[in-house]
């Protein structure tokens, strides 16, 4: 049995909000595997067209995406709560290998376990291509 990862659900406004910061957090160090130790084992995620399922498959796609969204900085904002789910909104920076900037916009929706830990991550998300000088991140 997986020990509890506060908060926990059923959420309230101030929990959710720790959770979003949590996961924000967590995501600006860029390390895949202490990413990954938020979901479940088993969890599944939807990332654009990409469909991974368990922790394994969720190393292996932050790996990648990170060794190709360089500079990366993200900003996540809590946009809905309701017991075991949270919906938030985010963006991210992030530099090409060839230099180049994009601006990234998604939404997610989380729904978490008993313990805590995210079952289910559904992203959308498009990309901006941006200057330097457009960064605010």
């Amino acid at each position: 049995m997986e020990k509890k990862r506060f908060p926990i659900p059923p959420f309230t406004q101030e929990t959710a909000l720790q959770k979003v910061q949590a996961a924000e957090d967590a995501w600006n160090t860029k390390d895949p595997l202490k990413v990954s130790l938020a979901y479940t084992e088993d969890t599944e995620w939807r990332n654009r067209s990409e469909f991974i399922n368990g922790r394994a498959e969720v190393v292996a796609f932050l790996t990648r995406k990170w060794e190709k969204e360089r500079s990366y900085k993200l900003k996540k904002t809590l946009w809905a709560f309701h017991e075991n789910r949270i919906a938030v909104r985010f963006e991210y920076e992030w530099q090409d290998e060839g230099g180049n900037w994009f601006r990234s916009y998604g939404n997610e929706n989380w729904e978490f376990d008993e313990n805590g830990y995210m079952e289910k991550r559904f992203a959308s998300i498009n990309d901006v291509s941006i200057q330097a000088t457009d960064r605010y991140l």
